[in-house]
C-alpha cells in the first residue's frame, strides 16, 4: 500500500513541464568560441622584429618578453615570415657557435599559417596540432592584430569547461 501522502499523477500533470538541462546552446558552446574572444581577454600586443636583424637580437627579445616567436614584418608592418625558439635551435644544432650573428630571414619560416578573428578556436586549434606549430599570428582586413598560441586556446577552452561545471553543479544544487 502507498504511503498516505502519495498521489498518482493525473492527466495534465506534465503539461508545461520542460527540463533544460541540456541545450544545443549549452553542449556545443565550445566550438563557438572565436579566437577574437580568445584576444578580447587575453590582448592583442604582437612583438615583431625585421628581416635584417640578428638571431643574437632576437635571443634577447625572446627572453625579455617570456615569448616563444616572433613575427617578422616589413617596414610596412606587413607579415613576412615568423621565427621561433625551435628554429633557432634547430639552426644551433646546425651550425653551432655560428647562429648568432646570422640574420633572421635566414631562418624565419616565410611561409606562415594565420587565423582570423572570427575562426573557431577548436578550428585553429587543429590546424596547430596537424601541422606541428605552437604561435599563429592573427590578421585581420590584411593586418596583424594578434597572436595566439596553442597553450592559449588549450587555457581559454580549460576555463570554459570549468565555468560549465560550475553551471551544470549550479543546476543540479539549486
Amino acid at each position: 500500500m502507498a504511503p498516505f501522502s502519495y498521489q498518482p499523477p493525473t492527466r495534465g500533470d506534465k503539461e508545461d513541464h520542460h527540463t533544460y538541462s541540456q541545450s544545443a546552446e549549452s553542449n556545443l558552446s565550445h566550438s563557438q568560441s572565436t579566437v577574437a574572444k580568445l584576444l578580447k581577454k587575453k590582448g592583442n600586443a604582437v612583438h615583431g622584429i625585421r628581416p635584417a636583424d640578428t638571431i643574437g637580437h632576437v635571443v634577447e627579445i625572446l627572453r625579455d618578453k617570456r615569448i616563444g616567436a616572433l613575427v617578422v614584418t616589413d617596414q610596412n608592418g606587413d607579415l613576412k615570415g615568423i621565427l621561433s625558439e625551435r628554429d633557432i635551435v634547430r639552426r644551433m644544432a646546425e651550425t653551432p657557435g655560428h647562429t648568432l650573428p646570422q640574420k633572421v630571414e635566414e631562418l624565419m619560416t616565410a611561409e606562415v599559417h594565420t587565423c582570423a578573428p572570427e575562426d573557431l578556436l577548436i578550428d585553429v586549434a587543429k590546424v596547430m596540432t596537424e601541422g606541428r606549430f605552437r604561435h599563429m599570428p592573427v590578421v585581420k582586413d590584411g593586418a596583424l592584430c594578434g597572436m595566439i598560441t596553442i597553450g592559449d586556446v588549450v587555457n581559454y577552452r580549460l576555463e570554459e569547461l570549468e565555468y560549465e561545471a560550475l553551471r551544470m553543479k549550479q543546476m543540479i544544487v539549486g
